[in-house]
């Protein structure tokens, strides 16, 4: 299977899970506030994890548009840069904002993950900057 194919599949995951998941969130989580079993804040931090995690999916979908067989080195360290940041911020928001509903408690490991996922956006965003930069010979 050739790259560009597997960089299609990835981005069409997250975007499916993203929009998946904000239904599920602004359906399913938002009843169980009054249940107690998520509040007000974890929602919105679930709401957040949803909305990065489409922005990067899209932004995959362009990479993968963008790149070429001769891979930029730049523009693949932003991929897995974005690729690795979504599972460690949103989907340990995911896991972390919904423990009284899935039962899963013994996850407090994945607090430090999310902010190391925020980094790496952060940092895939630096290095797309760094291919504009190289492409571009500015």
């Amino acid at each position: 299977m050739k790259m560009k194919n597997i960089n299609f599949i990835v981005t069409s995951f997250f975007g499916t899970t993203s929009v998946a998941l904000g239904a599920l969130g602004a359906h399913f989580l938002k009843s169980k506030i009054e249940d107690g079993l998520i509040s007000s804040d974890q929602l919105s931090a679930f709401d957040t994890a949803t909305k990065y995690q489409l922005i990067h999916a899209l932004l995959l979908f362009v990479i993968a548009q963008i790149q070429n067989d001769n891979n930029a080195k730049w523009l693949n360290l932003a991929k897995y840069c974005f690729i690795i940041g979504i599972l460690f911020f949103s989907f340990s928001i995911y896991f972390l904002t919904t423990k009284n509903i899935t039962g899963f408690y013994n996850i407090s490991f994945l607090g430090p993950i999310t902010p190391l996922g925020g980094v790496l956006l952060i940092t895939g965003w630096v290095f797309l900057g760094i291919y504009g930069l190289k492409k571009n010979n500015i």
